[in-house]
């Protein structure tokens, strides 16, 4: 039996520590998704950088990334990218959601929903971004849930769609500038130089950015809500 030099990993060893069938990995290293390996004699021998590589290629494809977009993503990385780089990238592609989209037919929605859907509950669950619509079936999105819950309320649906567009409209708005001001104010400084250590904290640090992101947004609306309220009495 070979033994594999210290810190190197053959590819059964690197698909195991991926958890990913050596087929696969080797499937993706054919598809240039990883750095050439370290050959001795006839074995190619695998390390941390390049399980690195296959945890961001996974990390894509649950962000929904399809392969061809992975290989457009991979190919235009640095060519210099480190493991904390990878890393980094990682944790910047981690969903803002814990429930990824999923495939659903009418008859799961109508179970999950409890009762009958109409074709105009349907169309305000695509309208309200709950689902999309997908060949003859659907792709639930996260918030499938809420707008289920906002079906049963006695709300014409033109008013529950028409406040649904205003707050995609308003997120949508609000999430690119911030993504703005985290490349400029967060990113930017980092690429210009920083140590492991420093790529370690980064990494460590942007769940809790996002965790409170989302508090401080919940948080801003009820003020501003309250302060509607107020204006409104005031009149």
């Amino acid at each position: 039996m070979t033994t594999s030099p210290t810190g190197l990993l053959t590819v059964d060893e690197l698909a195991a520590a991926a958890g990913m069938t050596v087929r696969t990995t080797r499937y993706y290293a054919s598809l240039g998704l990883l750095p050439p390996p370290e050959r001795r004699g006839r074995i190619a021998y695998y390390g941390p950088l390049h399980e690195a590589y296959l945890e961001l290629v996974r990390a894509l494809q649950d962000h929904g990334f399809t392969l061809q977009a992975v290989e457009r993503y991979v190919a235009s990385l640095p060519a210099g990218a480190t493991v904390e780089d990878l890393a980094l990238q990682r944790a910047m592609l981690t969903s803002w959601t814990s429930e990824p989209p999923r495939e659903v037919t009418r008859a799961g929605l109508e179970e999950e929903a409890g009762r009958r859907l109409s074709a105009t509950d349907l169309d305000l669950l695509v309208r309200l971004g709950a689902l999309e619509r997908q060949g003859r079936g659907y792709r639930a999105l996260p918030n499938l849930r809420i707008g289920l819950d906002l079906l049963e309320l006695d709300i014409a649906p033109e008013g529950v769609a028409a406040a649904g567009e205003a707050i995609a409209r308003h997120m949508d708005a609000l999430a690119e500038e911030l993504t703005q001001i985290l490349r400029a104010e967060v990113l930017a400084p980092y690429r210009e130089g920083h140590t492991p250590e420093e790529a370690a904290r980064l990494e460590q640090t942007l769940p809790r950015l996002r965790q409170l992101t989302l508090e401080a947004l919940v948080a801003r609306f009820q003020g501003a809500a309250n302060a509607v309220i107020t204006r409104s009495l005031a009149r």
